[in-house]
């Protein structure tokens, strides 16, 4: 009877051995897979801003600058393809406006071709097709493609279109913060005030050109006319470059669900976007409130002034230049951080977690095929998780937590904006 009891006992350990062994090897399972996913598939970031400053001999992206986007930051992420943005800023609707519009797009094309072709074109390629992306990627590089933010530096002028496209251009926006040339803007929800009610004539003209040639619609920036307009008339897919679910978090910058519904079927895609406002706003401004308060208070015990981003880009380049060698100022951050970690209930920052919700919602309400991964990097995005090109694993090892598969992880990592561009060029191939 000992015996038995001996062996009953001994079975029962080995088994709880056993089970505890594989809870540890389904928790390091996960990591692991998630890792080796994400070495396998393409990862594309559809919305990178750019300064030209960081595209000097002397100051560029072969270093470790501050910039979220660089290559030591892809390379540490595993980022492999990221779409730098041509973007312009709304201003006058004259020919002053469009002169100086058309002057900054060209140095934003003319930095990135600098990058690929002489500072670093043993590390990264520009890309226009997606034979490009994965020939490429096999090589070892990494991928650089182009995307215009605002259709505003085509003036009234469109052959520039054509220009932009030759140039390497792949997706370009109608529209930006403000009402453009050639459609309306999200912004105009705050007044209801409008330009064009939708696309203007010249911007019709512009959709057809982008289709003939093979040029991708992007339409995170117009209002939901101008992109109902865009829907009608495109031959092709169009795209949302960096946009997320209304329905989660109601910005005039996400889409609704009868916007997403078009964008189902027409076949395009909506990559969401990992910027804090579009994601919870409530959580974010709650945040921020409390942020800027402390920024101001330790700010104002060193003898300072607190200026926000924006604040601080309005200063002229003198005071600029002074705080930014001043060790005080540039402490205040690290204080603030210090501050922070003994502050019970501090406002939690938006995540990872609400980033991949997101995620979640626009599968279910759209489809797999229909969902990709922007970051609007140096433009204001980033959050908790994925504050940079480095943390882009976190990306994939949350969507592994989530149960997607490794062929869903690719889908939305390029597959399905690769595929829209295929599908734009061959339609483009039956214009021509």
């Amino acid at each position: 009877m000992k015996t038995t009891n001996l062996l009953f006992c001994a079975l029962f350990m080995l088994m709880a051995c056993k089970n505890n062994s594989k809870k540890t090897d389904e928790t390091l399972s996960v990591m692991e897979r998630a890792k080796a996913i994400h070495e396998r598939v393409i990862t594309l970031d559809t919305h990178c801003d750019i300064n030209v400053k960081n595209f000097t001999d002397s100051i560029n992206y072969t270093q470790n600058l501050e910039s979220q986007v660089n290559l030591p930051k892809m390379k540490a992420g595993g980022l492999d393809v990221a779409w730098f943005i041509v973007y312009t800023g709304q201003d006058s609707l004259t020919d002053s406006g469009y002169k100086k519009a058309y002057d900054n797009a060209m140095a934003k094309f003319n930095a990135i071709h600098k990058l690929t072709n002489e500072i670093a074109p043993n590390d990264i390629e520009l890309a226009t097709t997606s034979d490009d992306v994965r020939r490429i990627h096999k090589s070892g590089k990494k991928v650089a493609m182009i995307g215009i933010e605002n259709g505003y530096p085509v003036g009234l002028d469109i052959k520039n279109v054509k220009k932009f496209y030759n140039l390497g251009a792949r997706y370009m926006s109608l529209s930006h913060n403000g009402h453009s040339q050639l459609c309306d803007s999200n912004t105009g929800e705050a007044d209801d005030v409008w330009l064009h009610n939708g696309l203007s004539d010249l911007g019709k003209e512009v959709v057809k050109e982008m289709n003939r040639l093979g040029m991708m619609i992007d339409v995170s920036h117009p209002s939901k006319k101008a992109m109902q307009d865009m829907v009608e008339l495109s031959k092709a897919p169009i795209i949302a470059s960096h946009s997320s679910a209304r329905a989660l978090c109601d910005h005039s910058r996400n889409l609704d669900d009868e916007q997403l519904e078009w964008m189902k079927q027409n076949g395009g895609v909506v990559q969401t976007v990992a910027f804090r406002a579009y994601l919870n706003t409530e959580k974010n401004e709650a945040r921020q409130a409390a942020l800027n308060k402390l920024r101001h208070q330790v700010a104002d015990s060193l003898g300072l002034k607190w200026y926000g981003r924006w604040a601080f880009r309005n200063l002229d380049k003198e005071t600029q230049a002074a705080l930014k060698a001043n060790p005080d100022w540039n402490a205040i951050p690290d204080i603030v951080n210090e501050k922070i970690s003994k502050i019970k209930d501090f406002p939690k920052d938006v995540s990872l977690e609400d980033f991949v919700n997101h995620i979640d919602y626009l599968v279910e309400k759209l489809g797999i095929k229909h969902v990709g991964i922007s970051s609007d990097f140096d433009g204001g995005g980033g959050i908790e998780g994925w504050s940079d090109a480095s943390e882009t694993f976190n990306v994939t090892l949350e969507l592994v937590k989530r149960g997607y598969t490794e062929e869903e992880i690719e889908m939305l990592w390029s597959g399905n904006l690769l595929r829209v561009l295929d599908e734009v060029e061959a339609v483009a191939k039956t214009l021509n």
